[in-house]
Parts: structure tokens; sequence; C-alpha cells
């Protein structure tokens, strides 16, 4: 038999969250909601990288014709 989960303070409130939706269409609301916020942290993220790695459009152009791939054998 599998052992139960104890849930967390974040998992039981989004539970509660969610309980309180009363259509389709706001679940859809909050989840677009919440697919922003990730949009906007990882956008956060990636421009921390950008400057710390001093990337440009020319290191883009040049990760674009990168050949990555392993010859076959």
């Amino acid at each position: 038999m599998a052992t139960p989960t104890k849930l967390n303070p974040i998992q039981i409130h989004l539970l509660q969250m969610f309980d309180r939706l009363k259509s389709e269409n706001e679940l859809q609301e909050l989840k677009g909601f919440l697919a922003n916020y990730y949009a906007q942290k990882v956008d956060r993220e990636s421009e921390k990288i950008w400057e710390e790695k001093g990337m440009n459009e020319d290191t883009i152009e040049e990760l674009l014709n990168m050949h990555l791939r392993t010859p076959r054998k």
C-alpha cells in the first residue's frame, strides 16, 4: 500500500482557492494568472542570465548556427 503524501501549506491554499471556483471560465482565468506569473519569473531569470553572460544578438545568432548533433557511428 502507498504511503499517503502530506500536503504543504501552499498546496492546501491552492486547493482552497480552486474550491471557490464556480465555473470553467473562472478556472481558465486562474490558470492564465498562474501561467503569466511563471512566465514572468522565467523572463526575469532569462534576462539576468543574459546580462551575467554578456549575451547579445550575435550570441543568439551563433547559437542558432551551432551544429550540436553527434556523428553517427
